[in-house]
């Protein structure tokens, strides 16, 4: 029986029934499993800077990543083939990757230590507690600082930044600096072109 239904528009996925069947299919649940038989005995214990390493192996299970992209050994990244980093792109330390949907990260986009960056939610109102999942877009030069939390659905715009701690529910514009919780425009962020 199939549970997993489009919402229209942006793609949205609504997965039924989380209290009493398995969210995703059997197929799914063990290619996880097998990501993080691979993920806890060959990349967590690789040393810091086998940034290439690691590159390769999120490569083989399906996530498309940029030329000197960093992936930090303790960060956590719950399905590699629904992430993908720009060139020069980071996830810092301890980063949760919660990628039940698509995670675009742009071009020289850095995200810092032990934030998470999270896809799926919960219909509060359904009795069945259906999940919901949407992608998160991080675009080029933003930086999410940390300990930050990006929620489902968010994009982040070119040269944002968020500040430390700042719980991101809701778009952010390009160049805006935004802090709190809920997080609100706080500044603008003045930069200088590449010449």
């Amino acid at each position: 029986m199939e549970r997993l239904e489009t919402v229209q528009p942006a793609g949205h996925f609504i997965h039924r029934d989380t209290f009493t069947r398995p969210t995703y299919p059997l197929s799914h649940r063990v290619l996880r499993f097998v990501w993080g038989c691979v993920w806890g005995c060959l990349i967590r214990p690789s040393p810091r800077p086998a940034f290439g390493w690691r590159r390769f192996w999120l490569r083989v299970f399906g996530a498309t990543i940029g030329e000197r992209a960093k992936v930090y050994p303790s960060t956590r990244i719950w399905a590699p083939w629904n992430v993908r980093m720009g060139v020069d792109s980071c996830f810092g330390p301890e980063v949760d990757v919660y990628s039940m949907a698509m995670i675009d990260l742009g071009d020289r986009a850095s995200v810092s230590q032990r934030s998470f960056l999270c896809c799926g939610t919960h219909d509060i109102h359904s009795a069945t507690f259906d999940l919901i999942t949407r992608p998160i877009v991080i675009g080029p030069n933003a930086w999410i600082a940390s300990e930050a939390f990006i929620g489902p659905g968010v994009t982040v715009g070119e040269w944002a930044v968020v500040a430390a701690r700042g719980c991101v529910m809701a778009d952010v514009p390009a160049a805006a600096i935004v802090g709190g919780v809920p997080a609100k425009i706080i500044g603008s962020r003045r930069y200088q072109a590449e010449v």
